[in-house]
């Protein structure tokens, strides 16, 4: 297994556990088939867990087998604080206290506030108090590091990583994600800060994976360069090439994803390993899923910001996803794209039609009346209601 440091110059492995999608049977987690795939992960060198309070029956599932097999002291938990959830600071000791005893530990060696989308959202949490809560754990042992987990606009991005000195922070990030959400800039900044970053969705849920998501051409052109490697090994490969990534999380749900992602792991050189042909072959793999695209968006950034804050090149990619994926499928990451459920969101259907994006367009795409078909597609009747309900559970009204 190869490691790399976090800020405090403790090994990680670089492939990170994420335990979001255990195995299931009968609608619940398959605990013989999960305890199988993680104390072989364990074995082989992984030390980084991740999971999360919302993540159904995942914290629980973890914590036992973590104390049935004494390994706490041989691992790094991580789990995160659903913000979404917390109305007051009183929620904080709630959800975090329900956490620990899921996992059947007394401290968290790496928490993550879960899903901040923009600056006023944590402005938002700091008027709660949630700073001085945090340093209180902290001076308890109960957090070890503190990071933060993100989906929204590029632009928040860099607010939320200047707002604090953190630890660490998780962003989605793959080949087709380079200008998209955090994007390769968000990742180069925090870095820059000192701040490792940890990468989610690194096959952008599977879909970097199964060669029936991708374009044949594209499958062609990898095979064609080495016949050898999977998809699944071009796409992990391309992330771990960045010295700006210190590990990623991959969501294994068999044993045999966890064999094929460490015997990768295992393999990698330090970062800038992969030879000039081997990026070239990256970038014509982009170029074929690109021209496969309803919209021909890049996601070259150059449309924004926008002066009524659509999330240009999020709304195109989600869109373009829905023919891939279907409708349902890419409402969640056109709604985590576009910050929906903040109260400044990028949807579609808040472009004002004014037309600076397009002078900006290298493909020259009608972007004002291209938003208009993403909004017909993915905000559909009753999607404002829903989104008008999720904001008031959630709680996410950013302030000004």
């Amino acid at each position: 297994m190869q490691y790399r440091p976090d800020k405090f110059k403790r090994d990680l492995s670089i492939l990170g556990f994420g335990c979001m999608r255990f195995p299931h049977v009968r609608g619940r987690i398959d605990m013989a088939k999960s305890e199988a795939m993680l104390l072989s992960a364990v074995a082989r060198g992984v030390n980084y867990f991740d999971t999360a309070y919302v993540y159904p029956g995942s914290e629980e599932a973890v914590g036992h087998i973590v104390a049935k097999n004494g390994l706490r002291s041989k691992i790094y938990l991580a789990t995160k604080l659903p913000l979404f959830m917390c109305k007051s600071r009183t929620d904080f000791d709630k959800f975090f206290n329900k956490s620990l005893e899921r996992l059947q530990t007394d401290y968290i060696d790496y928490y993550l506030m879960h899903m901040i989308t923009t600056p006023e959202q944590w402005r938002a949490l700091c008027d709660m108090g949630i700073e001085g809560w945090i340093d209180e754990q902290r001076a308890r042992g109960r957090i070890r590091q503190l990071g933060f987990s993100f989906h929204g606009k590029r632009e928040d991005f860099v607010g939320i990583v200047d707002a604090r000195d953190w630890d660490f922070c998780l962003i989605q990030y793959n080949y087709l994600d380079i200008n998209n959400q955090a994007s390769r800039s968000g990742l180069v900044h925090a870095a820059s800060k000192g701040i490792p970053v940890f990468i989610m969705e690194p096959l952008l849920g599977g879909r970097l994976a199964d060669p029936k998501s991708l374009p044949t051409g594209a499958l062609q052109t990898m095979n064609a360069a080495n016949p050898s490697l999977s998809p699944t090994a071009w796409a992990l490969r391309w992330v771990w090439n960045h010295k700006e990534v210190t590990l990623l999380l991959s969501g294994m749900s068999s044993q045999a994803q966890v064999d094929e992602n460490i015997a990768l792991a295992e393999r990698i050189a330090a970062p800038n390993f992969l030879s000039e042909s081997e990026l070239g072959v990256i970038d014509k793999v982009i170029g074929i899923v690109n021209e496969s695209n309803k919209i021909r968006c890049t996601g070259c950034g150059y449309c924004i910001p926008c002066p009524a804050g659509v999330n240009i090149p999020g709304c195109f990619a989600a869109y373009n996803d829905s023919y891939r994926r279907g409708r349902f499928a890419a409402l969640k990451p056109y709604v985590m794209a576009t910050a929906a459920l903040t109260t400044k969101s990028g949807l579609a259907s808040s472009c004002k039609s004014c037309g600076k994006c397009e002078e900006h367009c290298p493909q020259s795409i009608k972007i004002s009346e291209s938003l208009k078909t993403v909004a017909r597609r993915l905000e559909p009747f009753w999607f404002t209601a829903g989104i008008s309900a999720a904001r008031w559970f959630t709680g996410f009204k950013a302030k000004k």
